[in-house]
């Protein structure tokens, strides 16, 4: 693709930007029919001529108006029908414009609620295709202004939405959605994502009230009753002053802001709309029907306190406001009362916000194409599995240094207090015993935890070396390199992991890996002869400490042969002190340690090896794939 365009269709305005593939680091907000933003609005004129915007709001000779269409798509199907006629315009006016051209390589992202489901989206999305738009992909407007977020250098948003718990809020106006993202991802909240609530409500608000005041109030009814084009032109104009008012809401505290409509239907009336401080609170105070008898205010604060009582996770440290209503400052005081320990912020232009970020959107999305060919090319390839298998010796080493130790004083001298104590009949018996309890050892999370440290370890040389294929992977098809960092999840001490969610957002993926390699380990030794050559040593020992004490009973050529097959008297096997056993084993640690390495060093090249090999590199592919994962998020 050479082009990307986000199309955010909203319920009152409306707002298209383009993003070329390569000369631009920020989407460009294209103008229709002279408006950045635009009126979501179409009017069939006499002559046939379909009119979007203002031109739709302001003609006289329109037989048809429509406005406010996009909140009914899920209950009216008639919908369909206005939004066609409504995306046809837009179509023809970029067209018309020159800002799309015929067959050229582009597509648009448009947006959609939260809530709408995937069958609501395919539906959506194919008006669209019916009306001739380039290739469409739907996702929702709370994801997309995410994107712009994380794009945006303002205040570090973008790094704080991928280090920190966020709740994004893109206020609409007939929908508020709630995004709530914990280490870059998108989380799913009980409230569905979206409240029947925006901007429109305070649009309703004024104009009731406007016609309550009217000397004309009961013609101005009758008007609106027969004639939906000038009930959507009183609505639109009550609209244009309430934004009029609170794009200086200082000045216009101190000055009048008020228009007089002429409805020129029958006979002609006016309509006087008006805003100040008291009616701007009454916008937001006032109870109306249409919210159950409640106001703007009482569902904006229970939707936010619905959304924290939800959020299982932790909770926002920065809550992020979209959307043209979340300029008013009341707005930012309520997000604060619910969300105290968040930081608040609005973007420059929140009301272009999801038209940006949708047109990311299709950029990122037409990268990571490229990227993921390219992961998937590396993992086809045998680098993984030689650098596994170049470090492979290392991490034998590592877990067996840091597991006979434990063996041999967790299982090993409980066994030999078990024998001693006459619960065990014969020392031949011993090495049985041992195998199944180092086994059981081996599989429990004191094991887990010991290893965790040699693997973490034993991660970092073999992370670096995976590097110097995946960085240029990374930075080819801009996404952070740390996204596909093993490295990047350790701490300094090349040792801990974190396990901070809030910190690391790939900590799962990481915690993972090593539980998978513990895993593999475990199944490893517990198969193979290795922990025989641990588990035979024990019973040796006991017999070596036994000769002294037997010579002269048995004679020095069936000593040993006898001690293992002999059921001795409790207080014969208790002639062995226990810090005896004790100071042997520590004397046989370092032999069994090399006997293990033998072994293992024999039989590399064979079984062991490969299938350690292979295995731990299939999880690492694994892991690269879950971790890529995350720059995809933000697409839906």
């Amino acid at each position: 693709m050479d082009r990307f365009f986000g199309f955010d269709l909203g319920d009152a305005e409306s707002a298209v930007s383009r993003l070329d593939k390569k000369d631009q680091t920020v989407p460009e907000v294209l103008e229709v029919c002279g408006a950045k933003s635009f009126i979501t609005a179409y009017a069939a004129a006499k002559s046939g001529e379909i009119l979007i915007g203002e031109k739709a709001c302001y003609s006289a000779d329109a037989v048809k108006r429509k406005l406010r269409f996009k909140s009914r798509f899920l209950t009216d199907p008639s919908v369909e029908s206005d939004i066609r006629s409504f995306a046809a315009g837009v179509l023809g006016e970029l067209y018309g414009s020159g800002d799309l051209i015929k067959n050229e390589d582009s597509c648009f992202y448009i947006g959609c609620p939260a809530g709408w489901d995937k069958n609501a989206r395919e539906i959506y999305r194919e008006i669209f295709e019916r009306v001739g738009f380039p290739p469409v992909r739907i996702i929702s407007e709370s994801r997309a202004a995410m994107v712009s977020a994380c794009q945006s250098k303002h205040l570090q948003v973008g790094y704080d939405i991928l280090s920190l718990p966020v709740l994004v809020v893109d206020i609409g106006s007939s929908t508020t959605d709630f995004a709530y993202i914990c280490s870059g991802k998108e989380v799913e909240m009980q409230t569905a994502g979206e409240v029947k609530l925006g901007g429109g409500i305070m649009d309703e608000i004024l104009l009731e009230s406007a016609i309550k005041n009217s000397p004309g109030e009961r013609e101005i009814r009758k008007v609106f009753a027969e004639s939906e084009p000038w009930k959507s032109y009183c609505e639109f104009a009550a609209r244009k002053l309430k934004e009029k008012y609170f794009t200086d809401r200082d000045y216009w505290d101190e000055n009048p802001c008020s228009e007089t409509v002429l409805i020129r239907y029958g006979i002609p009336s006016r309509l006087k709309l008006r805003m100040d401080r008291e009616t701007a609170e009454s916008l937001m105070e006032q109870k109306v029907e249409s919210l159950g008898d409640r106001s703007f205010k009482e569902v904006f604060m229970n939707s936010l306190q619905d959304v924290r009582a939800n959020i299982t996770g932790e909770l926002p440290e920065l809550l992020f406001l979209t959307g043209g209503v979340s300029r008013m400052k009341e707005i930012r005081g309520w997000c604060q009362e619910v969300f105290p320990e968040a930081v608040v912020v609005t973007g420059a232009e929140p009301e272009f916000s999801v038209s940006r970020g949708l047109a990311w959107s299709g950029r990122i999305d037409d990268e990571l194409k490229e990227f993921r060919s390219e992961l998937e090319e590396l993992k086809a390839s045998s680098v993984v599995e030689k650098i596994v298998e170049d470090r492979i010796n290392d991490l034998y080493q590592g877990a067996v240094d840091t597991l006979v130790e434990p063996i041999l004083t967790k299982v090993a001298l409980p066994v030999f207090d078990r024998w001693r104590e006459g619960e065990i009949r014969k020392l031949e018996d011993c090495d049985g015993i041992l195998q199944s309890e180092i086994e059981t050892f081996l599989r429990t999370d004191e094991t887990r935890e010991l290893l965790m440290k040699p693997i973490a370890t034993w991660i970092k040389p073999v992370s670096e070396a995976l590097e110097e294929y995946t960085v240029p992977i990374c930075v080819r098809h801009h996404v952070p390199y740390t996204a596909l960092s093993l490295s990047s999840y350790l701490s300094a001490t090349d040792i801990n992991i974190r396990v901070d969610a809030k910190n690391v957002f790939a900590v799962g993926e990481i915690t993972w890996l090593i539980d998978s390699i513990i895993s593999i380990l475990v199944g490893l030794l517990c198969g193979g002869s290795g922990v025989a050559l641990i588990s035979s040593g024990p019973a040796g020992i006991i017999a070596g400490i036994m000769i002294s004490y037997m010579v002269l009973l048995l004679g020095k050529n069936r000593m040993e042969g006898a001690l293992l097959k002999t059921d001795l008297p409790v207080f014969m096997r208790k002639m062995i002190p226990k810090g005896a056993f004790k100071s042997r084993i520590g004397q046989m640690s370092g032999q069994i340690r090399a006997a293990v390495y033998e072994h293992l060093e024999k039989e590399k090249n064979e079984e062991i090896t490969e299938r350690m090999v292979n295995e731990i590199s299939s999880q690492i592919e694994l892991c690269l794939t879950k971790m890529a994962e995350v720059v995809e998020i933000p697409l839906g």
